[in-house]
């Protein structure tokens, strides 16, 4: 099978025409098209169907794709794994990440990364939806959660202490709850669907249930909806730090935690060989995150 066919097509099945995915891979669109029919015809299957203004991957195709996936992800770890024409990490690099932590976390460091690996091109997809990273054929992830996909391989890159935050003008009015069970007495701010608010007590985990008159599904605009005195919300560290420095808003309930056992994790698809690429990514953050000094001070840590 080869090589050079399975890279059109899974660039084929992200751009959906094959001149596109040809230019991209520096091919005519002629020979883009021979490529198709050549894959097809060793299968035995039709792996797209054509239009005259784009393609779209056949059922066949549908299926074929993540194997085609990984054996290029394979081919490029074992390359990069006894150097075989490079040392450094090539090609393309697609990432997806949350917006605000990649806008406020990611980006900052990431012209050094680009500086350290010249030869590598760096594609950043930042949404606050999770994305299918074979579907969208994405190297790396980054996830703020509770991993629970057990076909993904992670990588922790940094903690996600979460705490409860108000702006002082609205402590100034309604005063600070003492304790979880005074917070049905406040306005509480709320991301669609996380009413239930835990958090670790003596006796064990409590759950609130909260409520208040403003909701959103957006952290940034929950975390702003809080600055403006409109309730209490419960922010992680990383997004919220700026402010805490300003003054802008402060920590309540300091002496309960959350019960949150979320990380900030880098996951990738699970494969004997990592990519040099993938490797290089997740050891730059990982140091990148030891040493900031942000996110070495002593609140993102508790």
């Amino acid at each position: 099978m080869n090589i050079e066919h399975l890279k059109l097509f899974v660039r084929l099945a992200t751009s959906q025409t094959i001149s596109q995915a040809g230019h991209e891979l520096g091919l005519s669109p002629a020979v883009a098209s021979s490529y198709i029919l050549k894959l097809e015809e060793l299968l035995g299957v039709r792996l797209v169907h054509r239009t005259t203004r784009k393609v779209s991957l056949t059922s066949e195709g549908q299926t074929f794709l993540p194997y085609a996936e990984e054996v290029l992800s394979s081919v490029e770890a074992a390359k990069g794994a006894i150097g075989v024409g490079h040392t450094q990490p090539t090609g393309t690099l697609r990432v997806t990440a949350p917006a605000s932590f990649g806008r406020l976390h990611l980006m900052p460091a990431l012209s050094e990364f680009m500086r350290l690996y010249p030869e590598l091109t760096v594609d950043f997809r930042f949404s606050d939806s999770i994305i299918d990273m074979v579907e969208g054929g994405f190297d790396v992830a980054i996830r703020i959660a509770e991993l629970k996909d057990s076909s993904l391989i992670a990588r922790k890159l940094a903690s996600d202490r979460r705490i409860v935050t108000a702006a002082p003008a609205y402590i100034e009015q309604f005063g600070a709850p003492q304790n979880p069970q005074e917070l049905i007495d406040h306005q509480c701010i709320n991301l669609t669907g996380l009413e239930h608010w835990g958090f670790k007590t003596e006796s064990g985990v409590v759950n609130i249930k909260t409520a208040g008159r403003f909701r959103c599904d957006n952290g940034d605009a929950m975390r702003d909806a809080t600055i403006e005195g409109l309730g209490l919300s419960i922010n992680s560290i990383w997004s919220v730090y700026q402010q805490l420095q300003r003054g802008e808003l402060v920590e309540v309930l300091a002496d309960y935690p959350l019960a949150s056992d979320s990380n900030v994790w880098a996951v990738y698809p699970s494969s004997r060989l990592m990519a040099l690429k993938v490797r290089a990514f997740i050891d730059f953050y990982i140091e990148y995150f030891n040493q900031s000094a942000c996110w070495n001070r002593s609140y993102f840590n508790g």
